[in-house]
């Protein structure tokens, strides 16, 4: 294969800010990844990252939405999120209480993904969680 070709596949869905969307966005992904090994996981970031964009930014307010993207490859499934932004502090992940009942998302999200990288841009900030196939045991993402 040609070093410039790839045979990953990249999906892209944008939703109003309205909390019933991140079950819409749930779906959404587990039918792009019906089969593979890191499905759930993958739902499950997407459900905590949709649901933190419209508790903690303008993609919550009026006429706010929030975005995804799905790309799969044979070694990796990235899930991306972006946000209206609107807040002065970009998203992070700290340390709380197992009791606490909110701020615990990112760092599950963290527990999760092999990698997250957080974006900021003057729109809005894109969170993007990797998760690897298991090389050890020839897994593929889908």
């Amino acid at each position: 294969m040609h070093e410039y070709t790839s045979r990953a596949r990249a999906w892209g869905l944008s939703c109003p800010g309205f909390p019933e969307e991140v079950s819409r966005a749930r779906r959404w992904t587990r039918d792009i990844l019906r089969g593979s090994p890191l499905a759930e996981d993958a739902e499950l970031i997407v459900s905590e990252l949709s649901a933190n964009a419209i508790l903690h930014t303008a993609s919550g307010r009026e006429h706010g939405s929030f975005h995804l993207a799905v790309a799969v490859s044979a070694q990796v499934v990235a899930v991306s999120v972006t946000d209206d932004g609107g807040t002065g502090t970009a998203p992070k992940a700290e340390h709380q209480d197992h009791d606490a009942e909110h701020g615990r998302g990112l760092g599950m999200v963290s527990a999760l993904a092999h990698r997250v990288v957080i974006h900021d841009s003057d729109h809005g900030h894109t969170v993007t969680a990797e998760l690897f196939a298991d090389a050890r045991h020839g897994g593929h993402p889908c």
